[in-house]
């Protein structure tokens, strides 16, 4: 069995959990009390902020949301065990989620919620289930990169024609996930060589995709490792002819091409164990499933949604890396600080 993530918290995430528990969350009462869900969400407000507000008409009682990093989130879970007020967990990534499963920090959830998706986008067990999903592309600058167009690997990232050019956000759990992909693709020397490769050609370390796509497009770095749905966003707000950027979506058995999930999962001995299922089917429903696709432009789980404000790229199968395999967040984290990327 693969060991659970790190229980401590990195200085960043456990400062910015206290100033939400100190603060409040979003005008809520207090944390945990009695009737109420508690989402613990890795997802980040900004993405998701609007269709969780909408769980409290869903679920039938109060709502309220801890935001923080997914596998920070997963870490808090498992340090605080049995004793924590948490009834969700909204993760950014499998990896989590697979995680907790493993440690029995996740309920089972019902067959028919867990037919809703594809085989693939489900727990083995039937602890989580994935709520929506996104593909890792290769942002390019064309005016630096334009060669990238045409790359099939992520391998191709690692030209020495890049140094210094290069941009990622190591402490995302979206990387981390790819790092786990390539891991499991390649071995734990084969990942250490791509990203000690990496960090050689002078890395350029950002803090989010966000950060990671705005390098790009202001061709500060020619090229990006990012989830794509950043790149969609950016061309809805400011319309295509005003991004710089691009993407390339690389071949469906590199670890780079990896199609990862947000999923959900009920917390073991929750007292809202009921409320719980009902908002995770209230993330698998049509409205929710419609609000992922077009204001998040993440590819839908659930059959017949398509995006409405979109044009995304069909999604092929991805990686071959089972995504019950991508839990092993602990090895991740300690390779990321072993060739120092984190």
């Amino acid at each position: 069995m693969n060991a659970p993530p790190r229980t401590r918290l990195r200085a960043p995430v456990a400062a910015a959990l206290t100033v939400v528990l100190a603060g409040g969350l979003s005008g809520c009462g207090a944390f945990g009390g009695e009737d109420v869900l508690t989402v613990y969400s890795g997802r980040n407000e900004n993405l998701v902020g609007p269709i969780l507000e909408q769980l409290e008409d869903a679920v039938g009682t109060e709502v309220e949301v801890r935001y923080a990093g997914s596998s920070d989130l997963a870490a808090q879970l498992l340090e605080e065990g049995e004793s924590t007020d948490a009834d969700l967990f909204f993760s950014q990534d499998a990896g989590a989620l697979g995680a907790l499963a493993k440690a029995g920090r996740l309920a089972e959830l019902p067959q028919d919620v867990l037919s809703l998706v594809p085989e693939q986008y489900a727990d083995d067990e039937g602890r989580w289930v994935a709520t929506s999903a996104r593909a890792r592309v290769v942002a390019y600058d064309p005016r630096q990169a334009p060669e990238a167009a045409e790359m099939t690997s992520v391998d191709e990232v690692l030209d020495e024609r890049y140094r210094g050019l290069i941009g990622v956000a190591p402490t995302n759990a979206s990387f981390q996930s790819f790092v786990t992909a390539l891991r499991l693709d390649r071995g734990e020397d084969g990942a250490r060589e791509w990203l000690e490769r990496l960090v050689d050609l002078d890395v350029q370390k950002y803090d989010n995709n966000i950060a990671v796509l705005d390098a790009v497009d202001s061709g500060e770095v020619a090229l990006g490792l990012i989830n794509h749905y950043y790149w969609y966003e950016r061309v809805a707000e400011q319309g295509e002819d005003n991004v710089n950027a691009e993407i390339r979506f690389l071949d469906s058995d590199d670890p780079g091409a990896l199609i990862n999930v947000a999923g959900v999962g009920v917390i073991a001995g929750s007292e809202q164990e009921d409320a719980a299922q009902r908002a995770v089917e209230f993330l698998l429903s049509e409205e929710a499933q419609q609000y992922f696709a077009d204001s998040t432009a993440e590819y839908p789980v659930v059959e017949g949604i398509t995006s409405t404000e979109h044009d995304l790229e069909p999604l092929g199968q991805g990686s071959s890396v089972d995504l019950n395999d991508l839990d092993s967040l602990e090895e991740t984290l300690d390779l990321l600080d072993e060739v120092g990327l984190t």
